[in-house]
């Protein structure tokens, strides 16, 4: 990408694209391009302008990489948007491995560290929660009445060192099959959450007669039921007040043992972060997601591992990560997943370029291409060593994707249930969001957004467009900040107690 021009309107993101991005809101009659190209009408910041004229039936670039189709002729000077450009299916080429590096990690000796927790088990944990689940939607109001009873400053100030407690619910677990992927699919969720290092202890409740029984959910995902996990199915206890009373206890005896925990310094090898983008706009693929990869690159390099997710979100872009594919196997399984992507789309009567949400395209995004392109610059440079299905525990460290959804509470809550310790989410238009038990760095794409809504916001990426900062300075910023955060300071999220509404299990299959 070239470099901020403070004097100029627009910037040229490759010398090959037709066209410009808008650093400031343009008016017709505004001149760009030194003189060489009059604004024909009013575009807005954030989006693109023609600087060459566009046939109809073209194929328009940004980045130098596909965006969409023309369907008008363009003149120079026009808005390149929906109104004139759409989408068509990628016809990228998909090498696999053709840029793989092949670089090794630093020396844990060299490597960055942080402050972590050291679970019983091996595990590292970022965070100390006590964590309430249910196995099905029917069990969630008994889980929050008990949560409920260890909220406030005075409920926990005997135990300084736990977080918190937390009931994460869900509207699933019956009405559908007892056996298949979909029921395969929440209970690898729940399993992973409770598994997960950052809860120091885990009550799961159920009901009884749902389809997501407890034995099966215990059974099927070997959740280690005992001193750490503990089940409670409401119809044996008694109902809403005995499983009440026996859930506020069973939080009391895990509590003294929660709080029996302290930092300790530890290798970077031990950060998971899960990498978002939600409400993204023009600026998403220019600041924030190059930043964040340039993050990713630190990252891997100290021996850490980052999780890229969002199918429908790559679409279009995979052929950059297919590129860095560690083997013919890896890059396979992601072009299986896009297959997979593109059939389920069609049996729904839907295109893949529907995922781009008014609040994108308010913001400057036309196409799922364009806004995959800049979505995949989350991922950085590194091999991609592996690829995942949906919440499945994630073993390899470097680079990895896992297969989600492209709407972010479903995703990240995969990423949190494969071992994600920390989150980080880009965001363009101002996206609030937390992810109990794992912190969730929110970075801003563009000043004006960060400072209407710094109090949600970790970072500014946006000093990249102002020219006061480069992507490669903000990415240090932005993995300093995850280290900090994973040795316990608060993300702004946290701060709100974002994160008990936003577990989202991914729901496949019929509810009959």
């Amino acid at each position: 990408m070239a470099e901020i021009d403070l004097l100029s309107p627009t910037l040229r993101l490759n010398p090959a694209d037709p066209l410009v991005l808008a650093l400031r809101d343009l008016a017709a009659g505004d001149s760009i391009e030194n003189g060489k190209v009059r604004v024909q009408e009013a575009i807005g910041k954030g989006h693109k302008v023609a600087v060459k004229a566009i046939a109809a039936g073209e194929t328009v670039r940004k980045y130098g990489q596909i965006i969409g189709v023309a369907t008008k002729a363009i003149a120079p000077g026009q808005h390149i948007h929906t109104h004139n450009l759409e989408f068509r299916p990628s016809t990228a080429d998909h090498s696999i491995g053709a840029d793989r590096r092949n670089e090794p990690p630093l020396p844990e000796a060299e490597a960055a560290t942080f402050q972590g927790i050291v679970r019983a088990d091996g595990t590292v944990a970022t965070r100390n929660y006590i964590g309430i689940l249910t196995t099905v939607n029917c069990s969630a109001t008994v889980a929050r009445i008990i949560a409920d009873q260890f909220r406030g400053a005075q409920a926990l100030a005997d135990y300084p060192n736990v977080d918190g407690v937390v009931a994460l619910t869900h509207t699933d677990g019956c009405a559908g099959a007892s056996e298949g992927e979909p029921i395969d699919l929440l209970r690898r969720t729940i399993a992973g959450y409770a598994k997960h290092p950052n809860f120091a202890a885990v009550l799961i409740i159920g009901l009884g007669c749902e389809a997501n029984q407890m034995n099966r959910l215990v059974e099927s995902q070997g959740i280690p039921v005992g001193d750490r996990i503990h089940t409670f199915v409401m119809q044996e206890v008694g109902g809403t007040n005995a499983t009440v009373r026996a859930g506020v206890e069973r939080i009391k005896q895990m509590l003294p043992a929660a709080n029996a925990v302290k930092r300790q310094t530890l290798p970077a090898k031990h950060l998971t972060v899960g990498l978002q983008c939600g409400g993204s706009d023009g600026f998403s693929g220019i600041t924030a997601n190059p930043a964040l990869g340039a993050a990713v690159d630190l990252l891997v390099k100290n021996g850490g591992t980052a999780i890229l997710s969002e199918t429908p979100e790559i679409y279009g872009a995979e052929h950059m990560l297919l590129r860095r594919a560690a083997s013919q196997q890896v890059g396979q399984k992601l072009i299986d997943l896009l297959k997979w992507w593109e059939d389920y789309a069609a049996t729904n009567n839907a295109s893949l370029d529907n995922n781009p949400s008014p609040g994108n395209k308010a913001g400057g995004l036309s196409t799922i291409l364009e806004k995959s392109l800049g979505a995949a610059a989350k991922g950085g440079s590194a091999d991609m060593v592996e690829v995942y299905r949906y919440a499945e525990p994630v073993t390899a460290r470097g680079f990895v994707f896992m297969d989600t959804p492209g709407y972010d509470p479903v995703s990240a809550t995969g990423q949190v249930a494969g071992g994600a310790n920390l989150i980080c989410f880009t965001t363009g238009r101002g996206s609030c969001y937390g992810c109990k038990p794992s912190p969730s760095l929110k970075l801003a794409t563009n000043t004006p957004m960060y400072q209407r809504m710094k109090d949600d916001m970790d970072i500014n990426c946006g000093e990249i467009a102002d020219g006061t900062a480069t992507v490669q300075e903000m990415g240090e910023r932005i993995f300093k900040m995850m280290l900090e955060t994973a040795s316990g300071k608060k993300s702004r999220s946290e701060e709100y107690g974002y994160g008990d509404d936003e577990f989202a299990p991914w729901h496949l299959g019929a509810t009959f």
